[in-house]
């Protein structure tokens, strides 16, 4: 998946949940002498996210080894084949002819579209793979089930996990602790805030591969699944008694697009793209050399080095050139989720793409013991 993790927390947060998984499959087995074995490791799907969780084996060599990779993109398996020496017979285009193979690692890391997530758990659980899942689990409570199913049936117990990451923050963890140890008393209310960022939103939800329902899934679910999780893991599991939401489509539409932007659909060609907060040039050009951990033209430029030349044949050829105004884009940029949970306590989750804050998410928790935790 090509979701950004926009800072370095967001990187080591993803490494732990790998770190999680590889220390849980230690669990399940050891070598013959009792020392802990090398976990060998499979990734399915060489984007960003699973790029990121691989990562976790060049940090950790005397823990885990990347021993394979299927991606339909040549670059991207060349660059993950290069960083963990992975041989020309273990680079897979399809994860099916990965399958082929039988089974050539202890656990595999599934990071490709959301789509299918549940044909990939089907076929490496068959093979006893233990399996990390990006987030979301599925798009569909059917396939979820489903796939819940395949892996139990393994004959021996598996560990079967979802990239639900925040739950390995400090910063989560250390809100828990603090619940757990009673001194905000009983939870009554949680208000908590997802604010997705100008330029993350138009990359993944309006020029990117979650702009449509159909061919991925609503946009609360990409990108807020584990935001609702976190609430729950807040409040040790207690189960939701009654769901409110609602969102739409407020700014992304062509009913919008400024008269001065007349009848561009590519910002490359756009009177009005100066003025622009969305510019495509903006975002992806004019950012090349600065700070970021990972450029955004990095995540759909097959290039080892950016450069204007390549960048911009890019926006030339491909979804991420568009305006935002005439893009195919149905999920909502804007929504809220009202919940209530056993015994009353109650929740609210905003999700936002207006802002500048990319994904700097703040929490309020209100307790009987009169004070709160904010962040």
């Amino acid at each position: 998946m090509d979701h950004p993790l926009t800072d370095v927390q967001d990187v080591r947060i993803a490494q732990m949940s790998l770190g999680n998984m590889a220390r849980s499959v230690e669990d399940t087995r050891v070598s013959t002498n009792g020392a802990s074995k090398l976990v060998t490791i499979v990734i399915v799907g060489a984007g960003h996210r699973g790029t990121t969780y691989a990562s976790y084996a060049l940090e950790h060599p005397e823990l885990a080894k990347v021993v394979a990779v299927a991606d339909p993109r040549k670059h991207r398996r060349a660059v993950m084949s290069r960083k963990h020496n992975i041989p020309a017979a273990n680079q897979f285009e399809d994860w099916k002819d990965l399958i082929a193979q039988g089974k050539i690692a202890d656990a595999v890391v599934i990071a490709v579209q959301d789509r299918l997530h549940a044909d990939a758990v089907a076929d490496f659980a068959k093979q006893g793979y233990h399996i990390l899942c990006e987030k979301p689990m599925a798009t569909s409570i059917a396939e979820c089930v489903e796939m819940v199913r395949k892996v139990t049936a393994a004959e021996q117990p598996k560990v079967f996990g979802i990239g639900h990451v925040l739950r390995y923050s400090p910063y989560n963890r250390a809100i828990k602790e603090v619940i757990d140890s009673g001194a905000l008393g009983d939870i009554i209310n949680i208000q908590h805030i997802e604010p997705v960022g100008n330029e993350h939103f138009t990359h993944s939800y309006i020029r990117g591969s979650w702009h449509n329902e159909t061919e991925s899934t609503f946009s609360l679910m990409a990108k807020c699944c584990h935001d609702i999780d976190i609430l729950s893991f807040y409040l040790s599991g207690l189960m939701p008694t009654k769901v409110q939401s609602f969102g739409s489509i407020g700014h992304f539409k062509k009913s919008r697009k400024p008269a001065e932007a007349g009848s561009a659909t590519n910002c490359l060609d756009c009177a009005y793209e100066p003025k622009c907060p969305w510019s495509a040039k903006k975002i992806y050009i004019d950012s090349l050399g600065s700070d970021q951990l990972v450029p955004w033209a990095k995540l759909f430029v097959d290039a080892d080095v950016l450069d204007i030349e390549n960048v911009t044949e890019a926006l030339r050829t491909t979804s991420y050139g568009r305006c935002v105004y005439e893009c195919d884009n149905d999920v909502v940029d804007h929504q809220v989720v009202n919940i209530e949970y056993e015994g009353g306590v109650t929740a609210s989750m905003t999700m936002s793409a207006f802002t500048e804050a990319l994904c700097d998410r703040g929490t309020r928790i209100q307790g009987s013991g009169g004070g709160g935790a904010d962040r």
